[in-house]
């Protein structure tokens, strides 16, 4: 009789430790999901502001003409942006590295093209150049959202694949770590603004 009742206490523990597998790797499918789409909405945003760019481009070209060096700067930083592209389910600290490089350099091209801008005050007033610096504005406000969103997905599908019984499940079913964006080098120091030039 012992032996069928410690028989019976094997299976249904059995039982439970299978359901509990099933769950945890479930919850890590939900997750890694999770962060796939937040990823996926960063590409979006990204590539809403790569779209903008040719028709800023020919907005300013149209004023500034001899600021060819800059205009064509944005035109390969867009370029090298939009052709580096990273498969959500194999994210590794390297990719996201590059890719953020890439956009950086983008965004530092942008902000080059800006400056150019502000010598020209009738192209400042121009229709549809204000409509498109007002989209772009937009639109880095929510790759900024966009990134924090990935961030905290993948803060979220991290931390469950690392706590302890769950990181086992997660090793054997092999979920791996996602990296996340980071500040951009330097960004902690402030710019300096001077007035007297």
């Amino acid at each position: 009789m012992n032996k069928k009742f410690a028989l019976i206490g094997l299976v249904v523990l059995a039982i439970v430790a299978l359901a509990w597998g099933v769950s945890l790797y479930n919850g890590f499918v939900q997750q890694e999901e999770e962060v796939n789409t937040a990823w996926s909405q960063v590409e979006n945003q990204y590539q809403r502001r790569a779209d903008l760019i040719p028709n800023l481009v020919a907005t300013v070209k149209g004023y500034a003409a001899h600021e060819q060096e800059t205009l064509q700067a944005v035109v390969e930083a867009r370029s090298k942006a939009t052709s580096t592209t990273i498969d959500a389910n194999n994210m590794d600290e390297a990719a996201l590295a590059q890719f953020q490089r890439n956009q950086d350099a983008l965004s530092s091209a942008l902000s080059r093209l800006m400056v150019v801008v502000e010598k020209y005050p009738e192209l400042k007033a121009n229709e549809n150049f204000m409509a498109l610096q007002s989209q772009l504005e937009g639109t880095e406000n929510r790759i900024t959202v966009a990134r924090r969103d990935f961030n905290e997905a993948a803060k979220k599908y991290n931390t469950g694949i690392r706590r302890f019984p769950s990181n086992l499940v997660a090793s054997i079913a092999g979920f791996d770590k996602r990296p996340y964006f980071e500040a951009q080098a330097g960004s902690e120091v402030a710019p300096t603004v001077d007035f007297g030039k």
